[in-house]
């Protein structure tokens, strides 16, 4: 750079900051061989003057490119969104760029088109959610190229990678419980998206606690669901236009038992002194719908930051070190959030 074009450059920021322009990058790159004392004379430093690196002369520079993929399947919904934004925030803190990729899981050249992303963009590390989380085309271009990333929610466990998740079993078993205490017997289930392990595991973790009191789950009272409204509504007006609909019903995200509400309405049939309604994730809508939903809340945006900090420390640590040993299994907590739409079965 030239001098006199008034843009601050690294050997500014190292005489300001009366330190080396190593040091400068060490600390802006945020390596773990710079102390906290230093790490902050450069970033107050830099912030005085106004310095942003420029990612281009540090991908070039060396090894890193400084780009982290976030690869997904669904195209919408407020889970990919909350994702997205918590990996954006984390990655912009450590000094990198996020690429945000969906990848059609069905598509004959999945592999073809995950393998010119990494070769064509760079790309230091990977985070996957479901379905792509457990494809095996888009783990083993990963595992070949020697990509690390790590993978939310998955169902196929590997030693090839971290993972970060909530129990979906157990927090569904315990949402299918409170509806029994509450006196609900005839309980229908909405399924979500089969090709998600959360799906299948919520769905289990009902089936259990229906079992666990001498309570069946029979098929005419459970239907696939796609974790989309449209497919929520579509469920519900099945299994409450049945001769002997449910008087609860567990919905497999907040989005189809949001739907099954706005069919409930439009039944006339009354939530929730008719009929008790469950979600889970706790997303915006769960409070936006009347009466508003009890549900799971599913910590979403701290899995994607506890799942961006494992890959950041992997990418930043010296000569691309291994995972640590054993591989790191994150499991989070959850909440049950009781609201007003569930009530004691009539």
């Amino acid at each position: 750079m030239k001098a006199g074009d008034g843009k601050p450059t690294i050997t500014d920021v190292a005489r300001l900051a009366d330190v080396s322009m190593k040091t400068v990058s060490r600390g802006i790159n945020k390596e773990p061989n710079v102390s906290e004392e230093l790490r902050e004379r450069v970033t107050r430093a830099a912030t005085m003057l106004g310095y942003r690196p420029n990612f281009s002369a540090r991908s070039l520079a060396g090894v890193r490119s400084f780009l982290i993929g976030y690869l997904f399947g669904d195209p919408g919904g407020d889970y990919t969104h909350r994702v997205e934004v918590s990996l954006l925030n984390r990655c912009r803190q450590a000094g990198y760029h996020l690429m945000v990729e969906q990848i059609d899981a069905a598509a004959s050249d999945v592999a073809e088109r995950t393998s010119a992303l990494v070769s064509q963009l760079r790309l230091d590390g990977v985070i996957l959610t479901a379905p792509i989380t457990d494809d095996r085309d888009v783990l083993r271009v990963l595992d070949v190229a020697r990509v690390p990333y790590v993978r939310i929610a998955p169902d196929i466990d590997s030693d090839s990678s971290p993972q970060v998740r909530i129990d979906d079993f157990r927090a569904a078993r315990e949402l299918t419980e409170h509806l029994i205490g509450l006196g609900h017997r005839r309980i229908g289930f909405i399924k979500g998206d089969p090709r998600h392990a959360a799906a299948r595991l919520r769905f289990e973790g009902f089936r259990s606690g229906m079992q666990a009191h001498g309570l069946e789950a029979p098929d005419a009272l459970v239907e696939q669901g796609s974790f989309s409204y449209p497919s929520g509504r579509e469920c519900a007006q099945r299994l409450l236009q049945r001769p002997s609909r449910p008087t609860a019903i567990v919905a497999s995200n907040d989005d189809m038992a949001a739907a099954a509400i706005a069919v409930a309405h439009a039944l006339s049939i009354r939530v929730p002194q008719q009929l008790s309604v469950v979600g889970f994730d706790d997303a915006p809508i769960a409070e936006v719908v009347w009466p508003a939903l009890t549900t799971v809340r599913q910590p979403i945006g701290q899995m994607a930051e506890v799942a961006a900090d494992l890959l950041l420390a992997r990418v930043a640590s010296r000569n691309g070190a291994a995972w640590p040993d054993p591989m790191p299994r994150c499991e989070l907590d959850y909440q049950l959030m009781l609201r007003q739409s569930t009530a004691p079965a009539q």
